[in-house]
């Protein structure tokens, strides 16, 4: 089984690269089911419904999120509406959504994908390490292959997340620095891991916002409007495969295309 992950989708340069290059990545690497992070797909903050509903028509199975999941107002109600967009599981009780879900892949296999968020240097949510055990209880009894967004910002915990789950899940994948880390590889309990994923989103920036206005701010410390840059996009993101039946990963490949690469025939291949 190959499941593709997405980087944080960045504004309208992300949306146009999944819009471009999903399902030519799902046909060339025969993929089974796609997963992308869209915390920052509206104008690079936030989600709407007029655009989550895009992304899945593109070809994004399941959409996770993470820090921004509330910025825009109307993520509280189409998070209700829509089962395939997650938040954070360890939001405290009472907050709208779910952490967890379970789908079926087109062939018909069952995977489970839950969505967890850090706490060093982010809001002081309840303690991802403890939550994630009872959302991988919820899923396991229907799906052998589980696949775990954390969505965190320092690297030590993404680390420590990828060692507490290894050989419970089939994969660990780190979001939210926009920054592609080189660590991908396999556990040895058969769990793959990657930091972070990268960011799908213009590239000629600084992690996704126009450089200019936060060069001002380094140099200034003047407040500037974070506007999403467009230059150099790029789509990034990791393709895992697994083993249906013992739910082990045995690869995680990354990718980190142009637009003219979502367009070439014969496929590239992925970077490793």
């Amino acid at each position: 089984m190959k499941l593709l992950f997405i980087g944080d989708i960045v504004g309208k340069p992300g949306r146009a690269l999944i819009r471009a290059g999903v399902t030519r990545l799902v046909e060339r690497y025969g993929i089974d089911l796609v997963v992308a992070n869209v915390e920052n797909a509206a104008g690079g903050n936030g989600i709407t419904r007029d655009i989550g509903d895009a992304i899945r028509d593109q070809g994004v199975d399941v959409m996770t999120t993470g820090n921004h999941v509330w910025d825009k107002r109307e993520a509280l109600e189409y998070i209700e509406l829509e089962p395939r967009l997650l938040r954070p599981a360890n939001f405290p009780a009472g907050a709208p959504g779910s952490g967890h879900i379970v789908v079926k892949t087109r062939a018909g296999d069952s995977v489970g994908v839950i969505n967890a968020m850090g706490r060093v240097f982010m809001a002081p949510l309840d303690n991802p390490f403890v939550v994630i055990r009872d959302e991988i209880a919820a899923v396991r009894e229907q799906a052998s292959i589980i696949l775990v967004d954390f969505h965190a910002e320092a690297t030590s915990e993404k680390v420590a997340m990828g060692w507490h789950l290894d050989g419970q899940v089939t994969a660990v994948v780190g979001t939210h620095t926009h920054v592609q880390s080189a660590d991908n590889r396999v556990l040895p309990g058969g769990t793959a891991y990657i930091t972070d994923v990268g960011m799908t989103g213009p590239h000629d920036s600084v992690i996704g916002v126009d450089k200019r206005v936060v060069l001002n701010r380094f140099l200034t410390s003047m407040p500037g409007r974070f506007d999403t840059a467009a230059g150099d996009p790029r789509l990034h993101g990791v393709i895992v495969t697994a083993d249906a039946a013992t739910g082990h990963a045995t690869a995680i490949e990354r990718l980190s295309l142009i637009p003219s690469d979502l367009e070439a025939t014969p496929a590239t291949g992925p970077a490793r």
